[in-house]
């Protein structure tokens, strides 16, 4: 089997392509800087040089594919929207014609939304362009990551607290990006399935924001409490610390959906939905170091 990663750099498609090459996988990454690769292409992985949006590399990295991972690139410009999707579709016609027969399309919660959710407004029109070019398709739809907690490392380390504007004791689905890659893994190894369908990635439970402050003392060995604030309040900080301004916007449009509800999960939680990692894990092997560079010497 080939299998064609698109973001192999990152967090999620890195940990896609150990599993897979692992396991004696063909996997073929398409990367802008191969350098930045080459452990895994030591290991057996075919590169691509080449962007996203480059429609030649796209063509040379799906020739001879059985399977497509799709993760969308994070926010780049103020045009988010109309490029992420431009892309997408530009990439699904080209596996269509490739003759690609599945495809895993890293998605989110919220995504049955569509537009109108900041970041995750885009996942809906991408979800349905590889469906409506590949006649395989499973859709996952991940919780709020674990990795978001990485930007309150200074906070923690600084004032003991996680400034945001999500309600305090609202539940969600928290899980480790190491988790969606390895369920990634599984449905690209799972010949049982066909058609189009979605699922959910949910992590081992469901969390407040309370909650998950006090796991987050527990392991990290130090107070940390949840304090909610305003999405005015919100956007200056984010701005404060140097943020963009389109950026700081669309992050408030998904915390404003956030807030009423559209970025719920549609997909039930369930043995399949249901992953390994730990909030208390993941605070004490990857928070916790950050934590500590972050405090005051």
């Amino acid at each position: 089997m080939r299998v064609v990663i698109n973001t192999p750099n990152g967090n999620i498609g890195r940990r896609l392509a150990t599993q897979l090459l692992e396991r004696g996988v063909e996997v073929v990454g398409l990367s802008r800087s191969p350098d930045k690769v080459k452990d895994l292409a030591d290991r057996g992985m075919k590169v691509i040089e080449g962007s996203v949006d480059d429609g030649a590399a796209l063509e040379r990295a799906f020739e001879g594919a059985d399977a497509v991972f799709w993760l969308t690139p994070p926010v780049a410009g103020p045009d988010f929207h109309e490029v992420a999707t431009r892309t997408a579709k530009a990439a699904a016609e080209a596996a269509k014609r490739k003759g690609v027969k599945r495809a895993v399309v890293l998605s989110s919660v919220g995504a049955q939304t569509g537009r109108g959710t900041g970041p995750v407004g885009v996942m809906l029109e991408i979800e349905q362009a590889f469906q409506a070019a590949v006649p395989n398709v499973t859709v996952l739809r991940p919780g709020f990551f674990m990795e978001n907690f990485l930007r309150s490392a200074d906070s923690i380390a600084k004032a003991g607290s996680i400034f945001m504007p999500a309600p305090a004791d609202k539940k969600f689905p928290v899980v480790s990006t190491s988790d969606i890659g390895d369920k990634a893994a599984e449905v690209l190894l799972d010949a049982g399935w066909s058609g189009h369908r979605f699922v959910g990635v949910h992590g081992p439970a469901d969390l407040t924001y309370n909650e998950a402050a006090a796991i987050l003392s527990d392991a990290l060995g130090k107070p940390v409490a949840y304090v909610q604030v305003t999405l005015d309040q919100a956007r200056q900080g984010m701005l404060g610390a140097g943020m963009p301004a389109f950026l700081a916007d669309i992050y408030l449009e998904m915390y404003g959906a956030i807030l009423d509800g559209r970025m719920d999960a549609a997909e039930p939680r369930s043995p399949e939905t249901t992953t390994k990692t730990t909030l208390a894990e993941f605070a004490r092997t990857v928070l916790r170091p950050a934590v500590e560079a972050a405090a005051p010497r």
